[in-house]
């Protein structure tokens, strides 16, 4: 018997939720190795070699072309709202990038014997208004009978080559910044069984579904010198992919990572992801001995349409947070990057 819009609970008829069914760092990087030697086309920018969130291709004018895609299962019961958050997090990645979103088209994977048809339209209601949001259309899309419900979007955008922000660009010296805070795994796992409050849950919900269109208006910033989005891999998953790519290690000022509230509430009670186990087996080795269960937890939790995370000249740390704050940001350092050492994070 089909759902119908008053009984639905989209979680129950997933496995994983959202950025949190990611593959794990580790498998991928096993299915990503090849033995095939690797031939680059001249005019990409970006491609796959540094993770980063989008591939860039060149279109020899001056700009150059994004395109990403990015799509997972439902993280929220909420039909729109599951669908306005997996847009958000696909468009983020053109954002990280340094560009603006042009496109974008949708991917649905739908239980039709499971849910009917009309919630399916919900979440591409959702989808369309963070398009909207956005400046840009849903243009079509594909479908697919799926044991499990998937949403999700490919992207296209475009960016002034000299505006291109990546994710292995930061030097020895530079400031870190975040511009969402952590936590949104905890609190979706907590939705799941049934423990969350309405509060936080809102929060959580508005969070996701609110765009890191600010990649944008940095990307003119020279002095802005790495770019990417927090996601999947939690913050420290993707730092350790910024500190590998661009040659260096960080120090993560811990107490100075913004959170949602109540995390340790939730925590108390054992509510953390299962992705969050697998991001720490994964890059554990990588983050200096000795720190905390919570920290762990934190840091390492999967984020669904997480926060761009920023480096920055050092020496520009005013006129950043001028710049943020006009923006509506009131952004401090979580972090800084060092001289590579044996690690690639430490907690000061």
């Amino acid at each position: 018997m089909q759902a119908n819009e008053e009984s639905i609970k989209l979680t129950s008829y997933s496995h994983g939720a959202g950025c949190g069914c990611k593959i794990s760092p580790q498998i991928l990087d096993q299915i990503l190795q090849s033995d095939t030697p690797k031939k680059h086309h001249p005019l990409l920018l970006v491609g796959n070699e540094s993770r980063d969130d989008a591939a860039v291709f060149d279109w020899e004018n001056g700009e150059a072309v994004i395109s990403t895609t990015d799509f997972f299962m439902p993280i929220v019961d909420n039909p729109f709202d599951f669908g306005k958050i997996a847009a958000t997090n696909a468009i983020s990645d053109i954002y990280a990038m340094g560009g603006k979103p042009l496109m974008a088209i949708a991917i649905l994977g739908w239980p039709i014997d499971k849910i009917a048809p009309e919630i399916a339209r919900q979440v591409l209601e959702g989808g369309r208004a963070a398009c909207a949001e956005a400046g840009i259309p849903l243009a079509g899309g594909h479908s697919i009978d799926s044991p499990e419900p998937i949403f999700g979007l490919a992207v296209t955008g475009k960016v002034k080559k000299e505006n291109l922000k990546q994710n292995d660009q930061a030097s020895a010296n530079a400031l870190l910044y975040l511009t969402k805070p952590l936590g949104v795994g905890i609190l979706t796992t907590a939705q799941k069984r049934g423990i969350v409050s309405d509060a936080d849950l809102a929060t959580a919900v508005k969070q996701m579904s609110t765009l890191n269109s600010f990649g944008a208006k940095i990307a003119p910033l020279a002095y802005v010198e790495s770019l990417t989005d927090v996601t999947g891999f939690g913050l420290m998953g993707h730092l350790v992919e910024m500190c590998d790519g661009s040659g260096v290690s960080a120090e993560l000022f811990f107490d100075h990572i913004p959170t949602l509230n109540n995390l340790d509430h939730y925590l108390d009670q054992k509510c953390f992801p299962g992705g969050t186990s697998r991001n720490w087996a994964s890059y554990g080795h990588r983050v200096q001995e000795g720190i905390t269960e919570n920290q762990r937890l934190i840091g390492a939790d999967p984020q669904t349409s997480g926060g761009l995370l920023i480096a920055i000249s050092k020496s520009y740390k005013d006129a950043f947070e001028a710049f943020a704050k006009a923006a509506g940001f009131d952004l401090k350092p979580i972090g800084q990057t060092i001289p590579q050492k044996e690690k690639a994070i430490y907690l000061k």
